[in-house]
């Protein structure tokens, strides 16, 4: 269905190349090959800049903000061979230093290379699973990140804090494996006695504790219920609501440590009708970019 058109109402979306002067890059990493589950993510980037058109770029505050005034947007199209050139993944992030860097995947694979290319020191992620697993897949990149990574590349453990971990959803094994190596981890049982600001303060400064921190936000969708993420191949019932998902963005996006984001896990080819899990990953691109305003 074509979307209405007024000159009053601008849409989000079609954002122009970036130069030197962007604020913020949007870049497609469309990987899918080594999911552990079978998933159409490769679609996804595609998906996401066409629902960003459903949606305008105002906040409605206080204080009242159009980001597209308050920032300079840009999008860098999509990294060919996302899969399997993992080099060129970080090559294409680097070079787009120093804008906030905001990742379209794509499988979960894609958080090792972008963190690796905004050249991250700590990690936080929004996500049901601990992604620790050996190998390389969508469930193996924070564990990449601490063990796999390049010398003077890799995360410290103690710098990684996992937002959102449920029960039913992963091993004692990896659990286990978390504590021993010293993450941070707030299940979503924690994350709801808490407030959201409680939960992202301690994430930023446990995250944010080296001197020069750079941040990078892991948002994992299938963290949210499935009812708000069915094109989430491995999200469950009992998630985060969607509300709590933005919120959370947004809070975690307003600090200037935080470099670089990926929206990931996301499978538009399997999503509702209505497309409602692929609306809510556009959303959070906008709450980032909000976030990034509000700093």
């Amino acid at each position: 269905m074509a979307l209405s058109h007024d000159p009053l109402w601008p849409r989000a979306g079609s954002w122009p190349a970036p130069d030197d002067a962007s604020d913020a890059v949007l870049l497609g990493i469309p990987a899918w090959r080594t999911s552990l589950s079978p998933t159409g993510a490769h679609a996804t980037p595609a998906a996401i800049r066409e629902a960003l058109r459903r949606f305008s770029t105002t906040v409605m505050g206080p204080p009242l903000v159009d980001l597209a005034d308050a920032l300079r947007i840009a999008d860098a199209g999509d990294v060919a061979d996302a899969d399997t050139d993992i080099e060129g993944v970080v090559a294409r992030v680097r070079a787009l230093e120093p804008a906030f860097v905001v990742a379209l995947g794509g499988d979960n694979s894609v958080t090792y290379p972008v963190a690796r290319g905004a050249g991250a020191t700590g990690l936080i992620t929004f996500d049901a699973h601990f992604d620790l697993r050996d190998g390389v897949s969508n469930g193996s990149p924070v564990r990449r990140l601490v063990q796999d990574a390049p010398d003077g590349e890799r995360i410290d453990p103690r710098r990684i804090v996992q937002i959102g971990i449920a029960d039913f959803a992963n091993s004692a094994a990896y659990a286990r494996r978390a504590a021993d190596w010293g993450i941070r981890v707030i299940t979503l049982d924690e994350l709801r006695r808490r407030t959201i600001d409680d939960v992202v303060a301690e994430a930023l400064s446990v995250a944010g504790a080296d001197a020069a921190a750079r941040i990078h936000l892991d948002i994992d969708v299938d963290v949210c219920d499935r009812s708000v993420a069915p094109g989430c191949p491995a999200s469950v019932p009992g998630g985060l609501a969607a509300w709590e998902l933005r919120a959370l963005t947004r809070a975690v996006a307003s600090d200037a440590r935080v470099v670089s984001a990926d929206i990931a896990e996301v499978d538009a080819t399997a999503d509702a009708e209505d497309g409602r899990t692929v609306r809510l990953a556009a959303l959070c691109v906008l709450e980032l970019l909000a976030g990034l305003a509000a700093r």
